[in-house]
């Protein structure tokens, strides 16, 4: 592989480096435990109680919260990736155990615990409004009123908020030391948060696809949990920071793509954006003609009669399948992995008669649901909503000695170092301000701060 017009050979990554339980923030102590939950256990439970894990449930997933359907929020979305992610770790730990005798007995055991616990926090740094909420930051800053700041900004910065990425997102809220907080974040173990980030590069290396990892202000921080889990730097001395994937990534992207579109077909089937005969002939194409006669078997020998019933049964049988398959895409590309080398998905590694089947429903999923009518509404909604947060929140920021200024910052939590010296500081903190808010509240906010509504008394 070359870098530079050198030809480098990549350093082969090892598990007993890879999955260490030190805690950022914590490197040098050494807690005292009144249970016997593992440090990765810990991670897990440290989030599910946390403040940023509750707001998801009034986060948007892909389609508009209704009152008399229930269709996926973040919250509910994240649990059932972190339920498959635990899974695809637990399953692979056991086949590679197997293989390797001397992963028995070590913290290798608990990667399905690790792979669970970064997929609860995969959603955590996404916006209000999903995608669409993500689009309104960067486009503040590449086509709005906040083009004029590029010369303001330092290149980084500029970088980091023109590429802005909610995944980057959740490791800043994960690692960052916001204003009054310890050192560290949440203070969670190097791997659980290495595990997280899914494009381990700076946003200076992110290119037309505006993916990267980790915010400049984080680069650091990144950069010691990676040397520390021996995680193979592919970028040379003065270029933009790549890194290769922590292995555990791949099971956590696996864990997001099976929910993702698999779910989202379910919840369009319960909202009428596609037919029982449309779902369900979705979901049998994993299946071989074999299969098909025992599941429809079981289904009539069960009595599920229920159309509803009958679509969450087959899904959960797809589940299972891609869970198999790609469990085993993981381990036969092991090596390659911990080389550094540049792998697909898992899901595009699976065997081709299943991957055209869920390749079926992705092309149904962009045309049909993602495109429908509820879907594009709320994106726009959504739009309008961060954007004029943006524009509101960041004239603030720059001129924060007027008086309007001041009456907005003043609403803002002092956690978040709003009032910092630096420009650059404080644009990055309306960052954090706007994007841990939920879909309700920044609707709140908007309204106030537009005159559409005045607080009851």
């Amino acid at each position: 592989m070359a870098f530079g017009g050198e030809l480098l050979t990549l350093p082969m990554m090892n598990w007993q480096e890879l999955i260490s339980n030190i805690r950022l923030g914590q490197e040098q102590k050494h807690a005292e435990r009144f249970d016997d939950r593992s440090e990765f256990k810990r991670d897990y439970d440290r989030l599910i109680f946390s403040a940023p894990f509750r707001r998801l449930q009034n986060k948007t997933q892909v389609f508009p919260l209704p009152g008399s359907i229930f269709v996926h929020n973040r919250l509910t979305h994240s649990l059932e990736v972190a339920s498959v992610g635990m899974s695809l770790g637990n399953d692979a730990a056991k086949i590679l155990k197997q293989r390797r005798p001397e992963l028995a007995g070590t913290l290798f055991e608990e990667i399905g615990t690790i792979v669970a616990t970064a997929c609860l926090a995969h959603d955590m740094g996404n916006p209000p409004f999903g995608h669409s909420g993500e689009k309104a930051i960067r486009s503040f800053f590449t086509e709005g009123e906040g083009a004029r700041l590029k010369e303001k900004l330092s290149p980084e910065i500029w970088a980091d908020v023109t590429h802005f990425e909610g995944n980057a997102n959740a490791f800043r809220l994960l690692a960052h030391r916001f204003k009054g907080r310890r050192e560290g974040g949440f203070v969670m173990t190097y791997s659980t948060l290495a595990s997280i980030v899914k494009y381990p590069y700076s946003s200076l290396a992110a290119g037309q696809k505006g993916k990267f990892g980790f915010f400049s202000e984080e680069q650091e921080v990144y950069e010691k949990i990676a040397r520390k889990l021996g995680i193979t730097r592919l970028s040379g001395e003065g270029e933009p920071v790549v890194y290769a994937r922590h292995p555990l990534v791949y099971l956590v992207e696996a864990a997001d793509d099976i929910c993702y579109e698999v779910m989202d077909l379910e919840d369009a089937f319960k909202l009428k954006i596609v037919s029982y005969d449309e779902a369900t002939a979705l979901l049998k194409n994993f299946f071989d003609d074999e299969m098909k006669t025992r599941i429809e078997k079981r289904i009539k020998e069960e009595g599920i009669s229920d159309e509803n019933e009958q679509v969450s049964y087959l899904r959960a049988r797809v589940i299972g399948i891609l869970v198999g398959l790609c469990t085993k895409a993981f381990v036969d590309n092991e090596e390659a992995i911990l080389s550094g080398e540049k792998v697909r998905s898992l899901i595009e590694l699976i065997p081709e008669k299943t991957r055209a089947a869920y390749s079926l429903l992705q092309d149904i999923s962009q045309r049909k649901i993602y495109r429908s009518k509820p879907v594009l509404d709320i994106e726009l909604s959504g739009y309008k909503i961060m954007e004029t947060l943006m524009e509101q929140m960041t004239k603030a920021a720059v001129h924060p000695d007027r008086f309007y200024s001041r009456q907005l910052i003043s609403r803002v939590s002092n956690q978040y170092d709003i009032a910092a010296g630096n420009l650059g500081t404080r644009i990055l903190a309306v960052l954090d301000y706007i994007s841990g808010m939920t879909d309700i509240y920044a609707l709140d906010v908007y309204q106030k701060i537009s005159g559409i509504s005045l607080p009851k008394v």
